[in-house]
Parts: C-alpha cells; sequence; structure tokens
C-alpha cells in the first residue's frame, strides 16, 4: 500500500493546503447571512482533512515496513486501513451538508466565497465518487476463500463429503466472478452463444491459474522486475543461456536459411497486409490517411469477392498499398470478424508463383477470446499418422478457414486461374497459429504447400504434430518476443519465479519498484538479491507468502491441475532473429540482425524484456527480415564482383 497510499496521501495534502488558503483570504468575509454556516463547513473540512492525512501517513509508513514475504510488521495495517475507511463516513455526510449549505437560498454571501466553497464541495463529492468506482474495480470477492486451496489437509478431510461440496462451491464462485470480470470487459461486444461458452471457458482457465497465489498487480510487477534484472545478469557473463541450445546441428546451421529468410520477408507483407488500415496507418502516420481518401474511392472488386465490412474502402485500399498488387489479383477478401471466425483473403502473388493465403493476427475483442480459449482438444485428420492436441480456439478459427476455402470453393477458383501456381499459407501472431493449423488440414489435398508462421503462440501443437510440421511449416521468431512462449506450463513457471523470486527478496516493495522504474529507464547494474533465505530453512520466514507456501510445500489441488497440462509446442522448423546489438536501453539506430535455426528448447521459457512486446510487432518483425534479406543480397553481390 507504501505507493497507492502516497498517491492518496498527496490529493488531500493539496486540498488542505488550497482549503487553509481559501480559508485565510476569505476569513474577514463570512459576516453575512448564512456566512455562519460556510465558516463551520470550512473549519470541519479542515479537521478531517487532516485526520485522513495522518491516517494516510501512518499507511504509507507502516506500509513500507517488512518485505512482500514478511508481513509481519505490518501487522497493524488492517486497523489502519479500517480507520481510514471510517472517516469516508463523516466525509460523505459533511460532503451532503456542504452541497445543502452551499445551495441555501438564505446564505447571501459573496459570489465569490460561494464560488470557491462550491469548488470544495465538487471536489470532495468527485474524490467519493472515484474512490467508490475504484473499490468495486480491485475488490476481490474471494477474499480469504482462497486459503480454502492452502490450508494443510492434515487438519481437515477432504475426502468427505462436505469438504468436496465446499471446494466445488469455492471453484464455482471463482469461475463465476471471473466470468463476471470478463463479460464486463467484453461489454461492447455483441455476446452469442459462442462468447458464452468462451467466457466460461476462458474464466475456467484463469480460475485455476490464480487461485493457489497471493499476490497483487504490484507483487507481480516486483517479480517481473526481479527477474528482468536476474536475467540481464545471467546474460552479462560470457555466454548467454539461449546459446547452448539455440545452435541445431551444424547441417541444419546453414542449410536452406537464405532462401528461407528472403521468401519469409516476401510473404512477411502479405501477413501485415491482413491487418488491413490499422496497420497502414501505424506505419505511416503522417501520409496513410491522404493516400488512402485518394485511392480507395476508386474501382473495386465486385461485392461477391469481399465478405464483411470495410467502410470507405480503406481495409482493402491499405492491402493494396502493403502488398503492391492489383484488384484483378485478388481472389477472395474477408473481414468478417467474430470469435473463432477471423479475417483473411487469397491472393495470386505472380512474383513467387503462389496462392498466398494471408490470416489477420489479433486486433479485436472477438481474436483475444480467439487466443485465450487455450483449452486443448484432439486434432484427428485422414491419413494423418502423427494426430495430437492443438489449442482449441486457434482450431475452431483454423476449421472456419478451412471451410471457406474448400466448401465455397475459393482455392478452386483460385487454382483454376493459376494451376502452375503452389499454394502458400502465411499469418502473423494469432494469424500465424492459425495459418499454421489451416496448413495441417490441406495438407493431405496440397502434397506441396508451405507455411509461414510469423511469431505464433508457443502453445499451439502437442510434440507429435510439431514434428510432422516441420517439413512444410517455417516459423520465424523475433528475439524475446513472448507470445512465441505463451503456454500453459511457462505460464506457471513464470507464476512459480515471480513467487520464489519475491518471497525471497529482502528489501521491501516499494524499494524494487522504485529501483526497478529507474533500471527500466536508465539502465544501469543489476541489483544483486539479497534474500530472506539464503543459508535459512524455510521455517525462518516470519509469515511466508501464501503462494509460496502453496508451491513449495503441500501444492494446491488448482496447482497440480495445471502442472499436468499438456506441453504445446511452435509449428515447424524455427528461425530465431536475434538482435546484435547490446540490450542497453539505448542502442544504436542502426540495429543489425543474426539468424539461426533454433529448436523448441530454446521457447520453453518466458523472457522478461522490454522487448517480449515489442519484438512481437509485424513492423518490427518485417523490419528484421527485411534488414537479414538486404545483407544476404548485399553479400552475394560482393562475392560476385
Amino acid at each position: 500500500f507504501s505507493l497507492p497510499a502516497t498517491s492518496f496521501l498527496i490529493l488531500p495534502s493539496r486540498r488542505w493546503i488550497g482549503i487553509l488558503v481559501l480559508y485565510a483570504v476569505h476569513k474577514g468575509q463570512f459576516n453575512c447571512p448564512g456566512g455562519g454556516l460556510l465558516h463551520s463547513y470550512l473549519l470541519v473540512l479542515l479537521v478531517l482533512l487532516a485526520a485522513i492525512i495522518c491516517a494516510l501517513s501512518a499507511l504509507v509508513y507502516v506500509s513500507m515496513q517488512g518485505t512482500i514475504s514478511n508481513p509481519g510488521p505490518r501487522k497493524s495495517l488492517p486497523k489502519l486501513l479500517y480507520t481510514r475507511l471510517l472517516l469516508y463516513f463523516p466525509e460523505f455526510i459533511w460532503a451532503i451538508v456542504g452541497a445543502v449549505w452551499v445551495s441555501d437560498s438564505s446564505v447571501h454571501c459573496e459570489k465569490t466565497v460561494i464560488n470557491a466553497i462550491l469548488g470544495t464541495v465538487i471536489a470532495s463529492w468527485v474524490i467519493i465518487i472515484f474512490t467508490i468506482i475504484g473499490v468495486l474495480i480491485v475488490f476481490d470477492p474471494l477474499g480469504g476463500k482462497k486459503t480454502f486451496y492452502l490450508t494443510d489437509g492434515v487438519n481437515r478431510n477432504l475426502e468427505s463429503s462436505q469438504s468436496g461440496q465446499l471446494l466445488f462451491n469455492v471453484k464455482n464462485t471463482a469461475t463465476r466472478v471471473w466470468e463476471k470480470r470478463i463479460r464486463l470487459m467484453c461489454c461492447c461486444i455483441v455476446q452469442d452463444d459462442d462468447h458464452r461458452v468462451a467466457f466460461t471457458s476462458i474464466a475456467e482457465l484463469f480460475r485455476n491459474y490464480f487461485s493457489d497465489t497471493d499476490l497483487v498487480p504490484s507483487d507481480i510487477a516486483a517479480g517481473l522486475i526481479l527477474l528482468h534484472q536476474e536475467q540481464d545478469k545471467m546474460e552479462s557473463c560470457p555466454k548467454e543461456p539461449e546459446e547452448v541450445l539455440c545452435h541445431s546441428p551444424s547441417s541444419l546451421v546453414t542449410d536452406g536459411l537464405d532462401f528461407e529468410l528472403e521468401n519469409a520477408a516476401h510473404y512477411m507483407l502479405f501477413a501485415a497486409a491482413a491487418y488491413g488500415w490499422p496497420y497502414y496507418v501505424y506505419t505511416n502516420p503522417f501520409t496513410a490517411l491522404c493516400k488512402l481518401n485518394g485511392d480507395c474511392c476508386g474501382s473495386r472488386p465486385t461485392d461477391s469477392d469481399i465478405t464483411g465490412s470495410d467502410r470507405h474502402n480503406f481495409h482493402f485500399g491499405s492491402i493494396l498499398k502493403i502488398t503492391g498488387l492489383q484488384y484483378r489479383d485478388f481472389i477472395h477478401i474477408s473481414f468478417h470478424n467474430k470469435i473463432y471466425e477471423i479475417p483473411f483473403f487469397v491472393a495470386l502473388d505472380h512474383k513467387k508463383e503462389a496462392i498466398v493465403v494471408a490470416v489477420r493476427g489479433t486486433l479485436s475483442f472477438e481474436d483475444i477470446l480467439t487466443d485465450l480459449s487455450a483449452d486443448c482438444e484432439d486434432l484427428t485428420l485422414e491419413d494423418v499418422l502423427e494426430n495430437g492436441f492443438v489449442h482449441k480456439g486457434i482450431t475452431q478459427a483454423a476449421n472456419y478457414i478451412y471451410q471457406k476455402l474448400i466448401n465455397d470453393g475459393i482455392l478452386n477458383q483460385a487454382f483454376t486461374i493459376a494451376p502452375e501456381y503452389k499454394l502458400v499459407i502465411v499469418g502473423h501472431s494469432l494469424g500465424g497459429g492459425t495459418a499454421s493449423i489451416l496448413a495441417i488440414m490441406l495438407r493431405n489435398s496440397f502434397p506441396t504447400l508451405k507455411c509461414y508462421a510469423f511469431s505464433p503462440p508457443g502453445g499451439l501443437l502437442s510434440k507429435t504434430l510439431a514434428d510432422y510440421t516441420k517439413h512444410f511449416i517455417v516459423s520465424v521468431i523475433l528475439g524475446k518476443d513472448l507470445v512465441a512462449r505463451l503456454s500453459m506450463p511457462n505460464m506457471e513457471d513464470l507464476k512459480r519465479r515471480i513467487v520464489r523470486i519475491v518471497a525471497n527478496c529482502n528489501r521491501p516493495k516499494y524499494q524494487i519498484l522504485l529501483r526497478g522504474c529507474w533500471y527500466e529507464v536508465f539502465g544501469g547494474d543489476p541489483d544483486n538479491f539479497p534474500t530472506e533465505l539464503d543459508g535459512r530453512n524455510q521455517d525462518a520466514l516470519t509469515q511466508p507468502l501464501l503462494a509460496e507456501e502453496s508451491l513449495m510445500v503441500h501444492r494446491s489441488p488448482s496447482y497440480n491441475a495445471l502442472d499436468g497440462y499438456p506441453h504445446l509446442y511452435l509449428p515447424g522448423k524455427i528461425i530465431h532473429i536475434v538482435e546484435e546489438c547490446s540490450s542497453k536501453r539505448l542502442c544504436s539506430s542502426d540495429i543489425k540482425y543474426t539468424a539461426s535455426w533454433s529448436n523448441e528448447t530454446v521457447f520453453s521459457s518466458i523472457l522478461i524484456s522490454p522487448k517480449m512486446i515489442t519484438d512481437h510487432m509485424p513492423d518490427v518483425v518485417l523490419n528484421a527480415l527485411n534488414s537479414l534479406s538486404q545483407e544476404h543480397g548485399s553479400c552475394i553481390s560482393c562475392q560476385t564482383r
């Protein structure tokens, strides 16, 4: 509470000073009808604010004591919180009194005095309303029910029907809470049966993941900061941990890499173009709208070639600009977007003599719900020996496109126009994962097809299917991309690492956050991570964190459920692109990259870095591929001279 309480302390302190100045300036102007009421209002408000400031100051001081995992020095914190909560009642009552008095027609003081006091009344109401909204947002309805998961089995009989029913009720309550939160976040989209099924599935996933932890968002932020600094310390060693595993055998390090990089740079344009006008405007912020307004009002394919909404033709115009294709090169374009149904287009690429199916990545709430529908399901295909588990939501999206391509005759139409062309399926992020599973579905009908998956989700295919796809899928991953490392086992591992490091660090949380912000912005040397557990056993902690106790002692039922979650992997052969520039905050604008064949074990742990998000962005991936492609081209020209 140290940082939130400090921010809350600043506001009443400024109000108290402002009201004190107001009282001092207008002290002699309350000798008017009703002035005594206003005078009393200001005096009592000053006393109330002084009491609030004292309570918040005590909250800040007590919150700074101890560590995240050792709350013993903060044992008086609940009493202080209740004290601050009780002060809201007189504050609320006095705000009502102030509103009544300042609007009383019998008050005939100077207008400047009345307006000044009216401003303080309005400020009081605004603060009260926003406080109520904040409490509703951050309030955890589960509260102490989480401890049910963590109570030692010796003290209760989990096999009894009463305990089993209690566990069932707690899990149902947690699922409903998460489902309400998800519904609130998605309140702006039309919700049907598919949405309701997805909400329940995602809610159960979140319930399982968070039920055995006692971490608040600031604890997670502190843990990520500590993990990032610990990781930077490891990377400062002569050999990075990844380098031990990043190279395949020498026969695989160079075989076909340059060829695949050149193809990847070409097809990444199609994957990026699938995002439509948002990507085009993002990459051309000053000229995009003018160009689109000038070019998008002309001719376009007939309405039968395009499904879904494309107001003002901006999406299609952007695709034309990015790919450089002509109107006649497009066979089918779909902007239709629902949960498990994502946009895609089919076009003729005459340069590579390919029929390209480009699938869009995440760009809407529906896409996010598809991403988060991370349950596993079997993928059963005829004549495919290596059937296995796949990501449920992405598989349903791939099946939707498969039905469109086959049942609606879109691919037949394309091959009728260009029978000698090969089939290439591409996509970025969610689109990359969907393209990969779509390629598996189409592999029997089109044995020569190729798929390029750019930054696909890590938890996509079981090991047998991932190995099967190495013959026709190439995944391209840049740097420390978070999405490529996202899987339930990796997320569980990240949770355990966060719990372990925050529970062991002996610094107060506010120091971790402040020093971490300084490190992220200005750089410097990573922290030394002194811990409370160095040289001592676990019992040395005064009151260990509930999540640490759960993970290190007897693991909760929900934790065991996630621990057995099937391992899913990236599809196909993997090209890992790494930035040669140092990991310091300030980096040369002339960034150079290196690429090598990699394997799935490199992506078995989530790396914490400011670049874990930017390395996933389609424009960054495209720039990296173009840089490598140009470098390869210049090397060839140098060798021929």
